[in-house]
């Protein structure tokens, strides 16, 4: 469990990634700043989740106040945090134009309403990070086209076919 609570106020990069192959992935959030670095393990669907959030979000707001200068990087203080995602809160700061994700440990109190990390990013980042993410995200194993479940190489068992049919990602 982490114990430290990190604010990052500056974010130089912020990436998803998966490790791993189809089927067997594990997603992690890299995030880089002012703050130093964390490293937050998540389940795929929270990633997912996160990014169709964030897209949300960032169209729902008004167009950027163009004439507001861009932070500028910061350097890096401190070391790395890691941990894995509990829960995740996306929020928006009108006054800054910036997006905020709060990332809640898995291992704290779920009565704590510190979160573990809060990222301070620019909508744009998070937009480039949501898209990239959708994109990571789309990357797995194939669907199947009658019930909509992952596709493994050596095939799947569909219970639309009830079980009778094993399909495989050539017979698509």
């Amino acid at each position: 469990m982490a114990d430290e609570k990190t604010e990052f106020m500056r974010v130089e990069n912020i990436r998803a990634e998966a490790l791993g192959e189809p089927g067997h992935r594990t997603f992690r959030i890299l995030v880089d700043g002012d703050a130093g670095s964390a490293m937050m393990w998540l389940e795929k669907e929270q990633l997912f989740q996160l990014a169709v959030a964030i897209n949300q979000l960032h169209s729902s707001l008004p167009e950027l106040d163009r004439s507001r200068p861009i932070s500028e990087g910061a350097e890096r203080l401190g070391g790395r945090l890691e941990f894995k995602v509990g829960r995740l809160v996306l929020g928006h700061d009108g006054s800054r134009e910036r997006l905020i994700i709060d990332a809640h440990d898995a291992e704290s109190d779920e009565e704590e309403q510190e979160p573990t990390v809060r990222i301070w990013a620019e909508r744009q980042q998070l937009a480039r990070f949501a898209a990239d993410s959708l994109e990571l995200c789309a990357a797995g194993r194939p669907l199947c086209p009658l019930c909509g479940s992952p596709m493994d190489p050596e095939g799947h068992t569909c219970p639309r076919s009830n079980g009778h049919a094993l399909q495989h990602i050539s017979d698509l």
